[in-house]
């Protein structure tokens, strides 16, 4: 069980009833990246919780945030589910330590999804610490696709040329979109979605659990939105598109091994 230190969420803003927006941050040795993404963070939720994935591995927090302290590590998927669990919001923001949300973009992202009853996930635009714009909103994988971007075959096919359409480079909304997935860097969710879904899959180590999230919300009807009016900084380190043989390549060849045991259909998605 985690150990849990700071505030308590009940002397935190949002009244004697529900808090509106609970934001949820793992860190696994991040202590210098919250020291940059907290501070922007905390002016824009009602309540957070810092989950140090290793103890001791957060550092000091602002004073309006709650740490729970794993003893041993947990999956990525397992910590997000500690944090609903610790949580009161209508939405839950989970957010990577190096995500910078600019002022204003959570109250985008939750004043949309209140005009969007059946909007399960909103994601932000997604930019680069020096302003260059990530291609957060993609397509569901299908196996070919997947070959080419986690095999050498990708230094022949380039799939950020040659995967137009998984990555939607030839769109870049200045409105609100649906989507099929969105990055798992920062995501606003609607409490009563994860509820029905039983929250993020613990299964997965470290990929995919995003993947899998937005597509059994989709299977159950919850929509998936790309709110450009807010925007985050984000430092991707993109570490399994930058090296073929390493831990991260076989955590995501088994994350994405979990995603077509758990949704097999996907297989004729070639």
């Amino acid at each position: 069980m985690a150990h849990h230190r700071g505030a308590d969420a009940r002397g935190l803003p949002g009244g004697a009833g529900q808090l509106k927006v609970s934001a949820v941050v793992v860190s696994h040795g991040h202590a210098s990246e919250l020291r940059r993404s907290l501070p922007a963070l905390v002016p824009q939720v009602d309540e957070l919780v810092v989950i140090a994935n290793r103890p001791d591995s957060a550092g000091p927090l602002p004073v309006r945030a709650r740490l729970l302290e794993n003893p041993r590590p947990l999956s990525f998927g397992a910590n997000v589910n500690l944090g609903i669990a610790a949580t009161t919001g209508e939405y839950v923001l989970v957010a990577n330590p190096d995500a910078v949300a600019e002022p204003g973009a959570i109250e985008a992202l939750a004043a949309f999804a209140d005009q969007h009853p059946r909007c399960g996930i909103a994601g932000p635009e997604l930019l680069w610490p020096d302003g260059k714009w990530q291609p957060s909103r993609r397509r569901f994988p299908t196996v070919r696709g997947t070959i080419v971007r986690r095999t050498p075959m990708r230094r022949v096919f380039p799939p950020l040329e040659h995967q137009r359409d998984h990555y939607q480079l030839d769109e870049r909304p200045d409105r609100p979109v649906q989507a099929d997935w969105l990055l798992g860097a920062f995501l606003l969710q609607r409490r009563t979605m994860l509820d029905e879904l039983g929250g993020w899959d613990a299964g997965f180590r470290h990929y995919c659990e995003d993947i899998d999230l937005c597509y059994r919300a989709a299977q159950a009807g919850w929509e998936r939105w790309y709110v450009p009016q807010a925007v985050v900084r984000h430092d991707w380190a993109a570490v399994i598109d930058r090296t073929f043989l390493s831990r991260h390549t076989l955590w995501h060849a088994r994350g994405m091994a979990r995603f077509v045991r758990k949704h097999p259909e996907r297989l004729t998605a070639l």
